[in-house]
């Protein structure tokens, strides 16, 4: 291995051509000679570049629907050889071996395949097995051989041949390399994953991957190195929004967005606006309204002082009203499936303001797993999905809940999955009017909320928190009477919560001693 190596040989074969051309010129006007198969080859001859067929290089036609052509000992052994290796070199002659120097490959798209849903005979055959192989060989013999899987890399390798009369050092090789195990690591991660999902069960081996989006100023914390990689999917959300302004959006901005859209997500916007505010990954106001403009203002007035600095979503693309009223206090991010021009323009005088627009609204049923690195390793779930219907509760208590309450449950009920537990959320009229979240007693949260309730009833000048007449949610059961009597204390008519509990009688005791209503939905939304 030297530092400098010449590049006097290339072989190319991308499925996506963006920059194939510009690249195939730059490369022949060097002297660089082109080999290359099937469509890259046919897009550069019609650029006017003279190309030499990987077929006859191997002597052997590609075959098997194009299965077979770069899985030959010509191509392999024109990678894999040590320039400085006497035996090697021996084995070229005598074999008729060229030296190939670069590989440019990008692999047959297989994310994409997936995402636009196609059977699987289709996915099957978008599984790219000459690619993978054509960058390793040359990845591990970086020493000699450049291998670029990225289009964003072809400028770099540009640069790097002008500025060293046509060759290569070894510190681009070895980049190159580790971007390129990257890729196959990351492409057999997907292969993987879409695997498991069509067999069923628990894999023995499971890998994550990602490819860089954003390298962060920083993490939670100003010592801790952070960046933001996406995983290929077309799901709607953070990491496939589009920033119309603002600063760029930090790891704290990112988590929190992402919560405050998935959860504004849930509420269909054919059944009416939305507003969902995240503070610090838990919700801190929740409303739905006849105009967006009014689902904000109820969203906001649940917790105005922590809404401060929050995260705002919204089920529909953001108009010039709602847009006006926002930019009346200080927000981190706005995030919507879409902006009129007028909201942007209102928003454009707020520069710091971060504006993100999105094709849609994440889909709350399609099926995911949610990842959490521990030490020595990470526990992966299946997202949480789980939703109720009014048929699907069971009325434990003297006292049925009226409509009116119904709703609200199934409101709470759907809030509640997206609160960190222990989760207590008091909800009148389709809006959030307290929260308690991620305390370690369940009765505390229950005070915490309703201690919220009270303080901004009495910043708002209302006579009583709007906790008086609401229902409440529980992510998980009432261990003990004592949260309950906390709910009817503040005010609350009715609860629902999972049910389960030893002590279950006596907690229904409790509510029907306080004429409350209660539905049990069998289910429990721990939020860790």
């Amino acid at each position: 291995m030297t530092d400098l190596a010449p590049l006097r040989r290339a072989l190319l074969s991308v499925s996506d051509k963006t920059g194939l051309v510009e690249l195939g010129q730059a490369l022949a006007a060097r002297g660089v000679e082109l080999l290359s198969t099937g469509g890259t080859a046919k897009a550069l001859r019609a650029a006017g570049l003279e190309v030499r067929d990987v077929a006859d290089v191997t002597g052997f036609p590609e075959m098997m629907d194009g299965r077979v052509k770069t899985l030959h000992p010509t191509v392999h052994g024109g990678l894999l050889a040590l320039r400085d290796n006497a035996d090697h070199v021996a084995a070229m002659q005598a074999h008729d071996i060229g030296a190939i120097d670069l590989v440019v490959v990008n692999l047959y798209p297989f994310e994409q395949t997936v995402a636009k849903g196609a059977v699987y005979d289709e996915v099957i055959g978008n599984i790219d097995i000459g690619g993978p192989a054509m960058i390793r060989s040359a990845a591990k013999n970086h020493g000699f051989v450049s291998v670029v899987v990225d289009v964003e890399d072809y400028a770099a390798l540009l640069d790097e041949l002008a500025a060293h009369e046509g060759q290569t050092t070894y510190a681009l090789r070895q980049r190159l390399a580790q971007t390129a195990y990257a890729r196959t690591a990351a492409y057999d991660t997907a292969v993987s994953t879409w695997m498991a999902a069509q067999v069923g069960g628990t894999p023995r081996r499971r890998t994550f991957g990602g490819t860089l989006a954003q390298s962060l100023r920083y993490g939670e914390n100003p010592h801790q190195a952070a960046a933001f990689y996406t995983d290929g999917s077309a799901r709607p959300g953070v990491a496939t929004a589009q920033q119309h302004q603002g600063k760029e959006l930090s790891y704290n901005n990112i988590n929190d967005t992402d919560a405050a859209f998935e959860l504004v997500s849930e509420f269909d916007p054919a059944q009416g606006p939305a507003c969902a505010i995240i503070k610090h990954a838990n919700p801190c106001g929740v409303a739905t309204g006849a105009t967006l403009l009014e689902a904000y203002r109820r969203a906001f007035d649940c917790d105005r002082t922590s809404a401060f600095g929050g995260i705002i979503a919204l089920n529909q693309p953001l108009d010039a009203e709602t847009a006006r009223e926002i930019t009346g206090i200080f927000a981190e991010v706005v995030i919507a499936p879409g902006v009129d021009e007028s909201a942007m323009s209102i928003f454009g005088q707020k520069k710091n303001l971060r504006l993100l627009s999105t094709d849609g609204l994440a889909d709350p049923t399609v099926a995911a797993l949610a990842v959490r690195q521990v030490s020595g390793g990470f526990l992966v779930q299946d997202k949480d999905i789980g939703r109720v219907s009014p048929d699907d509760l069971r009325v434990v208590t003297k006292r049925e809940p009226s409509e009116q309450e119904m709703a609200d449950m199934l409101f709470a009920w759907t809030v509640a999955k997206h609160v960190k537990s222990n989760a207590i959320i008091y909800v009148k009229d389709g809006a959030t009017v307290g929260v308690g979240a991620g305390q370690m007693s369940r009765v505390d949260s229950t005070r915490i909320a309703g201690r919220k309730a009270q303080d901004m009833a009495e910043a708002m000048g209302l006579p009583a928190p709007l906790t008086q007449g609401s229902v409440v949610a529980s992510d998980a059961f009432f261990p003990f009477a004592d949260g309950l009597i906390t709910a009817a204390e503040a005010g609350a008519t009715a609860l629902i919560q999972p049910g389960g509990s030893m002590r279950d009688d006596e907690v229904i005791a409790a509510a029907d001693a306080a004429g409350l209503a209660m539905v049990f939905t069998g289910m429990r939304h721990f939020r860790h």
